[in-house]
């Protein structure tokens, strides 16, 4: 938008939100409500209306002979307890010159969280603390989205800074450990040597 785009549209898979917070969404678990981020805003400012469409799928990418992108084809859904479901007939082509996929954030892989074995909390992101980034599982560490959840890239870089420092100071002390377990066995087995002369 700030390169003075014609127009801006962002396809949202899931329903719009509720405004408050639904019975079945109780504290302390993540609120899920309806809000609007600063980049909605500035759209909104720009534009006079929100860029979001709820319910809607991208079936297909529309390009032209050179390869370029030149359109959508969209599907609407609707919520079902199996998950997204396309409603028939509501197929649109949708003009567009760059489509950004952003999927969005759940939480971490959970594959891996379970194959390592690492404490998760009630949003089943990594449990780690800021500031020293350790999980459950000693030598493992986990910072940004993973650790937080979705957030701003910000967080991610700093984060993964504060996650190689910390691995850093583990690595260092985890080897001055080792040097020193190696040279008191050394000199146990030099002191083993000279009692039996």
């Amino acid at each position: 938008m700030r390169h003075r785009c014609k127009s801006v549209t962002n396809f949202e898979l899931m329903p719009q939100p509720p405004n408050e917070r639904a019975p079945n969404n109780p504290w302390p678990q993540w609120p899920r409500v309806f809000g609007v981020d600063y980049g909605h805003a500035e759209v909104i400012a720009v534009f006079g209306k929100d860029p979001r469409v709820y319910s809607v799928l991208t079936k297909e990418f529309i390009g032209d002979e050179d390869g370029n992108i030149k359109a959508l084809v969209t599907q609407d859904v609707e919520l079902t307890p199996e998950g997204p479901k396309a409603i028939e007939g509501t197929e649109r082509e949708r003009p567009c010159d760059l489509c950004v996929l952003s999927m969005g954030f759940l939480a971490p892989e959970g594959y891996m969280i379970k194959e390592l074995g690492l404490d998760v909390d009630q949003r089943n992101n990594i449990h780690a603390s800021h500031g020293d980034y350790r999980t459950s599982v000693e030598g493992v560490f986990a910072g940004g989205d993973c650790r937080r959840g979705q957030s701003l890239v910000v967080w991610a870089i700093h984060e993964g800074r504060g996650v190689a420092d910390a691995t850093n100071k583990f690595l260092m002390q985890k080897r001055a450990s080792e040097r020193q377990n190696y040279r008191s066995a050394k000199f146990a087995n030099l002191s083993s040597l000279s009692s039996m002369q």
